[in-house]
């Protein structure tokens, strides 16, 4: 059966495709987290328990940087963490393996899901636009995978190293449950890929006139105040881990306002051709 013309569907016909798109999504998806299902060694061994031991990269280099500057406090250079992970439920483990590798399943596929969201909005673009397909999938790829590692090797160590070591009182032991380490790894590297996006998002708020340069330079304030409190919600409570956060998310920002700025040249030129086109 013939694809309609997307000036011919219906609203209902908009929805069948979204939904066959989806159906494809889940299914890449879930293919992705039945293979990563088989490799819970890999998975949790080698990548989600590395991070709560001090041979972790990250903490090698802030342990080096700190005996650099001479602190006298470096908690970078611990032998290892004073705390242990647990299970306390009798269906945790196996609740926490399927879910793991669900969200892995999501982060391998990113370049599918992407994908299938474009071909569902291309066709109401210019055949122009459709040609950046290819650029768009491989820019929205690569910037959330840098998101990801971000999270996995910036954010996700700085919050296991305050949060892992910080204690009340000696009479208190920490014994984490493994559900809130995973979660913690999560959040950290899921929220930095989503975050990495943002010169995608500017790009599209652009094109349809939502956002201009004019309108982001004059709020940068604004969103200089905005990346702060994210970076407080993201990381932990001390300054030098906000600042480490915000520095990436602030350089994106002004990426966002070049690109705007970009865009919007490029609608005027074409303004300007169609226009003289049409008085010659």
């Amino acid at each position: 059966m013939a694809k309609k013309n997307v000036n011919e569907m219906s609203f209902l016909d908009h929805l069948e495709d979204l939904r066959w798109h989806l159906i494809r999504i889940v299914s890449a998806v879930v293919l992705c987290g039945m293979v990563a299902f088989c490799f819970p060694t890999f998975m949790f061994d080698s990548v989600l328990f590395a991070p709560q031991k001090m041979t972790f990269p990250t903490y090698k280099g802030l342990c080096e940087i700190s005996q650099f500057f001479g602190f006298e406090d470096i908690s970078f250079c611990a032998d290892s963490f004073p705390f242990i992970i647990q299970n306390r439920e009798m269906a945790g483990q196996f609740s926490i393996h399927i879910w793991t590798s669900i969200y892995a399943g999501f982060i391998v596929a990113f370049p599918y899901v992407i994908y299938q969201l474009w071909k569902f909005i291309s066709p109401g673009l210019t055949s122009k636009e459709r040609r950046t397909s290819t650029g768009f999938i491989i820019i929205s790829s690569l910037l959330f995978f840098m998101g990801v590692l971000f999270g996995y090797y910036i954010i996700t160590p700085l919050s296991i190293n305050f949060l892992g070591t910080y204690s009340v009182s000696a009479e208190v032991s920490n014994e984490i449950d493994i559900s809130s380490y995973i979660g913690l790894i999560r959040a950290s590297v899921l929220a930095s890929g989503i975050i990495f996006e943002l010169p995608i998002l500017i790009y599209f708020l652009t094109k349809v006139g939502l956002v201009t340069p004019e309108f982001l330079k004059k709020y940068r304030k604004f969103a200089l105040v905005i990346v702060l409190i994210l970076s407080a919600v993201i990381t932990p409570p001390d300054v030098a881990s906000q600042i480490i956060v915000a520095i990436p998310v602030i350089i994106l920002y002004e990426v966002s306002i070049h690109i705007s700025r970009v865009v919007v040249k490029k609608e005027k030129k074409e303004n300007k051709k169609e226009k003289n086109v049409r008085t010659s």
